[in-house]
């Protein structure tokens, strides 16, 4: 590996050149937030895990709100292998745990009188986005808040669990999964992406900095370790190994579109997807996580379709597959494996989810792990 290599032609038609990293100080943590790791252990090592892995997506967010402490301790008692939190940054830089900067969705910031001026408009990622952001709240006024469902209308037993829990930070995550470890004799990983890196760096912050301070104090941060930093961002990527950060990384990728800090160069998704550029990538990434539309495509009526060259390709460049998302409502699936017509109804998410194990992919993102690690058992009984 070359950790602080970057590839300068992906291949030489991509014409690569990543931008150093916003150089912007982030707001001081408060000292809550520095802390030792909970046992003082090396962090367990990433071993006698499954193949391939369940990674709990946000949690088991298809049964409680996503991003809650209570989310992770479910997934991990349905036998996920893996935790994955979001760390976005709070006004006085600490990392917490939440899928977007914007939290109406997902919290009770709306019907909370105090905090009504601090709804705003912000451009995040070139989209203008309305409402109350992270970044406008101490980390104290946010623990006032209690999350809430996001898809209330697809998952009305998780709504029942609404106003139940704080957002917990990125902090408490690493150590309940050192706890989870402990509690259950099993190595549980975490998998957390740095959400818009580019947002965060323009509003002042560095979350990989702090990202990797973090993983160093838990001591997470070595080629074993049963971490992956994960991000949409090649540059997040970069920085977080010029901060020093020695575990693994994967590169998110979507079908459509490219990474928001290549942006000036045009740079898409499919060109740093190419047998040619995966090769080139592997000396300072270690897997991709793509969509899961390119492991194995959606014919045009919606119905899933056959697989692409992906996996093959990422392997051949010795790197892992670790495709996104796969939920169990009827609305997220295939044409062909959904059940009946309501768009909440479970559909035939094993069956989906198996076709992907059939393709070789090293692991899945999965809002309900539970139906995940059954249908892993099935594959690799009948396998």
């Amino acid at each position: 590996m070359h950790p602080t290599k970057i590839a300068t032609g992906v291949p030489a038609a991509v014409s690569l050149v990543l931008p150093a990293a916003t150089a912007t100080a982030a707001p001081t943590a408060p000292s809550q937030s520095t802390t030792q790791s909970v046992s003082g252990n090396p962090g367990y090592r990433e071993k006698d895990m499954s193949d391939p892995l369940v990674l709990a997506h946000r949690g088991a967010s298809g049964y409680r709100p996503e991003h809650t402490l209570a989310a992770y301790d479910l997934a991990v008692e349905q036998g996920a292998d893996y935790i994955e939190p979001d760390p976005v940054m709070t006004k006085d830089g600490v990392l917490v745990d939440r899928h977007e900067p914007e939290i109406g969705g997902t919290t009770d910031v709306a019907d909370r009188p105090e905090f009504a001026d601090r709804r705003t408009t912000k451009q995040v990622d070139g989209a203008s986005v309305t409402g109350w952001f992270v970044d406008d709240f101490t980390l104290a006024e946010l623990k006032t808040l209690r999350t809430k469902e996001r898809l209330g209308d697809l998952r009305p037993g998780s709504s029942t669990y609404d106003g139940q829990f704080q957002v917990p930070t990125f902090e408490e995550v690493l150590a309940q999964r050192e706890a989870l470890s402990r509690s259950t004799g099993r190595v549980i990983g975490i998998i957390p992406e740095i959400k818009h890196s580019t947002y965060l760096h323009a509003e002042g912050f560095d979350p990989e900095a702090e990202v990797t301070r973090l993983v160093k104090a838990y001591h997470l941060d070595h080629r074993k370790a049963p971490i992956w930093v994960q991000s949409f961002e090649l540059t997040a990527l970069k920085s977080l190994r010029e901060h020093g950060y020695r575990g693994k990384s994967t590169f998110l990728t979507t079908v459509k579109g490219g990474p928001y800090d290549l942006r000036e160069q045009g740079t898409t998704y499919a060109e740093l997807t190419t047998a040619a550029s995966m090769q080139e990538l592997s000396q300072w990434i270690d897997g991709f996580g793509p969509e899961k539309n390119a492991v194995i495509a959606r014919n045009a009526d919606g119905t899933l379709g056959e697989p692409t060259s992906f996996v093959d390709d990422a392997h051949a460049a010795g790197l892992k597959v670790t495709p996104w998302t796969f939920r169990a409502e009827n609305t997220f699936l295939p044409t062909d494996y959904r059940t009946g017509s309501d768009p909440a109804t479970h559909g035939r998410m094993a069956d989906e989810v198996t076709r992907f194990f059939e393709v070789g992919v090293d692991g899945v993102f999965c809002d309900q792990p539970d139906i995940c690690v059954g249908a892993r058992e099935d594959f690799l009984d009948a396998s």
